[in-house]
């Protein structure tokens, strides 16, 4: 094959003046000096079912000039028809067309080497071609375009427009040709794509998931601030959004860890009330801390009255249901409507239910209907289409005028706000929102948000409503988690046995040098709201578990991490402190679902209160005390800092006790791949 350099300096040679015999000799002599070298040279790179397009071309030329076919207007004519000619062959012999085909046309990485170089040989060819033989007859114009067209798509180096129908690359094809593609041939994993054109390239999709940004709580010095307090959290959001995160293989944000969330998602056996008279009874427990051997955990758990399906109110249950443009994904809008079909299932006949709809404007999609006409509701949730803006405050003023429509007195009347969180028509402001919550909540009817999906989760306004609307805050990733939340957990879920429920821990500095809550950073109070029954706090469900735990630093122990007070040491070496053995007293405010003034109950904890060893505490606390380590370790807390995810994963294999529906084994799962993530850090 002649090279560039040849082609060079051939071209850079004056020609001798034009003669008949001349050329001839001179174009006789070339083709055997090219045979020669077809005969010697190596095979060429790519396909080896035969030569490519431009090979054949100058064979064709070769066979012509050898039996002297070189008349002038023969030469001209057959200078481009037979390239338009294999051209169209050499894709047919390639490439065959099927009806139905079952082949895709590809590019490989042998044909890309050489593309530049023989696209400049068969520009020269061509240009030698013109210079031997005089002006040819002008061809007409479609035959014309169409040789250039196809040797141009041929033989340049621009990425060629994405070709559609039975031609499409890599199922590249629309409409019904993408059916017939079978592609049955293997391709070799060196074919390549033609570089898409920066403007077209999809972007990343953007994550517009909304969290609240929130600092641990901090170790505090029982002397200068000896009182800590609190509103208790059922939600357990977080926790399905960090094991959501794990199993995409991603390592949770630490805002999106909210520890007590991680703790109260499991169900614990404590120890409940004996009578519906008072609604949850409260267990202390003092023990050793598995991270760290100067402190103390002291481990508060409630437990909240069970309550039997016969001596549940009536619910009036209306289903807010965001189907805007957002929910258009499997796991949100299919979902929702897998998970309330589950909730209807588990209704009772005489409960009622309603169904609105927002997306750019409210809509009632059923009016309240009882759980005895049961096929309707399935059929108003089965119909449910997406699309639109999220027209959020309409819908909410919509429900609740439902809500009130058909209030049961002395039942359960709620509100069920299913969403991704996207609230972009209306009033978009978190604040703007809660004051909407707050006034409606005084009618009676409360209000829970059910977070799906990821992307556009906004999770900062699911707990703002959700906290202001006497209700909780759920994130519903999986059908098996709307059936533990809807099914499971209906219960405490649906039937409130107490409300506005806070918590106030006043530790005693001759006992207790530090101390730091872990978790309920979202829930902090003042310690002046702990007796103003004005100040709205969570609400326990029927059977519902509430854990809450604290680091303490026992006086002595030399684990102080703040330095003592220089002038404060007298108030605290007096012999005449009363309590002076106790370690803190923790009290308990409350109301009862149909009642604004609060109740109080109290538990001193003392040496009785202790356990020697943490083997020797219950397999639920343990078990809790793992999943606390592991939200401190996922948030990269100091405390935990060198406590690894091997001793977790120890600790809560030997906790796991009873696990009927194997929630606890799912949460060994999630420790592993955390450590697999992010290692020991």
């Amino acid at each position: 094959m002649v090279d560039d350099n040849e082609l060079n300096r051939l071209r850079d040679i004056v020609a001798p003046a034009p003669g008949t015999d001349a050329k001839a000799r001179a174009l006789e002599a070339a083709m055997r000096a090219y045979d020669l070298d077809e005969k010697t040279s190596p095979a060429a790179q790519g396909s080896a079912k035969g030569l490519r397009l431009t090979e054949r071309a100058q064979k064709l030329w070769s066979e012509i000039m050898q039996k002297k076919l070189f008349a002038t207007p023969a030469i001209a004519g057959l200078v481009a028809l037979p390239i338009a000619g294999y051209a169209t062959i050499y894709m047919l012999q390639e490439q065959p067309f099927h009806s139905g085909g079952d082949e895709k046309i590809t590019e490989t990485l042998a044909d890309k080497p050489v593309a530049r170089k023989k696209a400049d040989a068969d520009a020269e060819s061509r240009d030698a071609a013109k210079a031997l033989a005089p002006a040819s007859p002008p061809k007409p114009e479609s035959a014309a375009a169409g040789g250039l067209t196809r040797q141009g798509a041929l033989t340049s180096n621009a990425p060629p427009p994405a070709p559609s129908g039975e031609f499409a690359r890599d199922g590249g094809a629309s409409g019904p040709a993408v059916k017939g593609m079978v592609g049955t041939t293997a391709e070799s994993k060196l074919m390549v794509q033609p570089p898409m054109p920066a403007d077209q390239m999809p972007l990343p999709e953007q994550n517009r998931d909304r969290v609240e940004d929130f600092k641990s709580n901090p170790v505090r010095a029982a002397l200068e601030d000896p009182v800590s307090t609190f509103s208790i959290d059922v939600d357990t959001a977080s926790y399905s959004f960090v094991r959501r995160s794990l199993r995409e293989g991603i390592v949770p944000r630490a805002d999106t860890v909210r520890v007590e969330e991680m703790i109260n998602y499991f169900p614990y056996d404590w120890k409940g009330p004996d009578s519906a008279s008072t609604p949850f009874n409260s267990t202390v427990s003092v023990m050793p801390t598995p991270w760290s051997e100067h402190t103390r955990l002291m481990h508060v758990a409630i437990k909240g009255f069970d309550a039997a399906p016969a001596e549940q109110p009536k619910a009036n249950l209306v289903f807010l249901i965001d189907v805007s443009g957002s929910m258009n994904e499997q796991d949100k809008l299919p979902l929702l409507q897998s998970a309330f079909r589950l909730l209807v299932n588990r209704l009772r006949p005489d409960d009622t239910v309603s169904i609105v709809t927002y997306a750019g404007d409210a809509g009632t999609v059923l009016e309240p209907t009882k759980v005895s006409e049961k096929d309707k509701i399935l059929n108003a949730i089965d119909t449910l289409t997406p699309g639109g803006s999220t027209a959020g405050e309409a819908g909410i003023k919509e429900a609740y005028r439902l809500a009130q429509k058909s209030f049961v007195n002395d039942g359960i009347n709620r509100v069920m706000l299913a969403t991704d969180g996207d609230f972009n028509v209306g009033q978009t402001d978190d604040d703007d929102l809660k004051r909407l919550i707050e006034k409606e909540r005084k009618i009676g009817v409360f209000l829970s948000v059910f977070g799906f999906g990821r992307g556009n989760l906004n999770d900062q306004m699911m707990q703002t409503i959700a906290q202001n609307g006497n209700g909780t805050a759920a994130y519903i990733d999986t059908l098996a988690e709307a059936e533990k939340v809807l099914v499971e957990d209906a219960s405490s879920t649906l039937f409130t046995i107490a409300k506005d429920v806070k918590i106030q821990v006043e530790f005693n500095p001759n006992k207790v040098s530090e101390y730091r809550l872990i978790g309920y950073e979202t829930r902090a109070l003042n310690r002046e709201d702990f007796n103003n029954d004005r100040v709205d706090a969570g609400e326990i469900g029927s059977g519902h578990s509430v854990t809450a735990i604290y680091e303490i630093t026992p006086k002595g122990s030399g684990g102080e991490q703040i330095d003592r007070l220089r002038y404060g040491q007298a108030s605290v070496n007096n012999g005449g402190v009363a309590n002076a053995d106790e370690y803190a007293f923790v009290k308990i405010r409350y109301k009862l679902p149909n009642e604004d003034a609060s109740k109080l109950i109290t538990t001193p904890v003392t040496s009785a209160n202790e356990v020697a060893d943490f083997d020797q505490a219950s397999t639920d606390q343990r078990f809790s005390i793992a999943v606390a380590a592991f939200g401190q370790k996922l948030r990269d807390e100091d405390a935990t800092a060198k406590f690894g995810y091997d001793k977790i994963m120890e600790i809560a294999t030997a906790a796991r006790g009873a696990d009927p529906f194997g929630y606890r084994s799912e949460f060994l799962s999630l420790v592993r791949l955390a450590s697999a993530l992010g290692g020991n850090r």
